[in-house]
Formats: C-alpha cells, sequence, structure tokens
C-alpha cells in the first residue's frame, strides 16, 4: 500500500472510463488468454488505479485497452482490495499525449456547463463491485460493467454458460449472452433505476446473498472446477 499511498500524494486526474484487460496465465476452457473488464478511478501519465474483478499480483505485466484512453502496456506495482496500481510503460511522446488528454478532462469536470448524457437504457453504477450466486449456492465476487433495469452486464473469474440460472446482488435473472469480458445477464423481474444501485450493487455475507436471491442452500463441493 506504500507505493500507493505515494500516488494518491501525486497530482493526477480522478476519471472514471471503462476499459478491460488481461492477466498472465488466466484461460478459459479453450486455452485462450481471458478478458475481464475494469474501470479506472484515477489516472496520471505514469500509472493509474484501476477496479478489476481480479487482482493479478505485484509484479504481473499486463495489455490494457480503455474507451478514451487506447491500448496500454503496464505492470502492477501495488494492490488493493479489488484494484491495483499499474505503472503505465510508453514512450515520452504518447506520455505527453496522455498529459493533454488529462489536462482537458480537468478542465472539463470543473466546467459545470458541461453537462455528460448518458442513455436512459444503460448506466454506469458508482459502486461496481458485487456478488454472482449461482444455482448450487456458490457465491463469487463480481465487476459491473453496466446495467439496466431488465439486466446487467458483468465480469468475473467464472463464466457461466448461457442459460445458466444465478443472482447478481439480490436480482435473479439468468445468463443470456456471453461477452468478450464477461456475461450479459436478464433479470426475472425489471427492476426500477431507483432500486438498482442497493439490489445489484453492492457486496453482502453470503447467507444473505443466498435467502435474498431465493437460492438453496449449497451442496457439498467434492471438487472446484478451475477456469
Amino acid at each position: 500500500m506504500r507505493v500507493v499511498q505515494d500516488f494518491l500524494n501525486q497530482r493526477a486526474v480522478k476519471v472514471i472510463v471503462g476499459g478491460s484487460y488481461s492477466l498472465p496465465n488466466w484461460y478459459d476452457p479453450g486455452g485462450k488468454l481471458r478478458t475481464f473488464a475494469c474501470r479506472t478511478t484515477r489516472v496520471s501519465p505514469f500509472r493509474m488505479i484501476v477496479e478489476v474483478p481480479v487482482v493479478g499480483k505485484v509484479g504481473d505485466r499486463l495489455t490494457s485497452y480503455f474507451r478514451d484512453f487506447g491500448k496500454f502496456e503496464g505492470s502492477i506495482s501495488d494492490t488493493m482490495e479489488r484494484s491495483f496500481l499499474l505503472e503505465l510503460e510508453m514512450t515520452r511522446e504518447r506520455r505527453e499525449k496522455l498529459s493533454d488528454m488529462l489536462t482537458w478532462i480537468e478542465k472539463k469536470q470543473q466546467n459545470p456547463a458541461v453537462l455528460e448524457l448518458r442513455k436512459d437504457a444503460r448506466f454506469v453504477p458508482p459502486v461496481p463491485h458485487s456478488t454472482l450466486t449461482l444455482a448450487d449456492g456458490t457465491i463469487h465476487p463480481c465487476f459491473i460493467i453496466d446495467c439496466s433495469v431488465s439486466g446487467v452486464a458483468v465480469s468475473s473469474a467464472v463464466q457461466p454458460p448461457v442459460g445458466v440460472p444465478l443472482a447478481v446482488g439480490a436480482c435473479v435473472g439468468r445468463v443470456v449472452r456471453l461477452l468478450p469480458n464477461g456475461i450479459a445477464v436478464k433479470f426475472v423481474e425489471k427492476q426500477t433505476v431507483r432500486d438498482l444501485d442497493r439490489l445489484v450493487a453492492r457486496t453482502v455475507p453470503v447467507a444473505a446473498a443466498r435467502i435474498e436471491a431465493g437460492l438453496p442452500e449449497p451442496v457439498v463441493a467434492m471438487s472446484a472446477v478451475m477456469v
């Protein structure tokens, strides 16, 4: 945490930008490198804090891509619960361009006349972490990519196949689509925008999540499946 604390004392821009990343030695059943969703919270021309579903280890080298910034190569210099500090590796010219972009973003954030328009259909919750509760009662942490009143897209270390029933937070649904960096879940019942943050974007104790989701008690597992 010392490296993170040093970064928090340095000049940087608090900006939320969605993206994706891949870690070494994380493969799907077909042998393809897994891709996970992520989101920045604080960025400088040299490093950034990224919220993630799978943290990785200090020293891991990874490739990441962010919608507004593009592709980055780098390595993890420090880890926290559900996030890591990424050291950015780039040319001097690229670093200067990133610095200019961050300056523009910071000025935009300070201008009250600039309003960010979002579609009503889908939005990114302020709290990006939640839980996946599977039908066998097992619970896994997950990262919310975006959500709507009818469903949610999440990224997790596990990737249930299409058709599997589960709960995201306290909302019961079914996997309807596999995404490059996660899964899309359709809720059994539509939610209200007011209730989404309370029901979906949160982490609750295992027993409470199972009860709220209306799922059965877990069956004692004889083995673990690695993905």
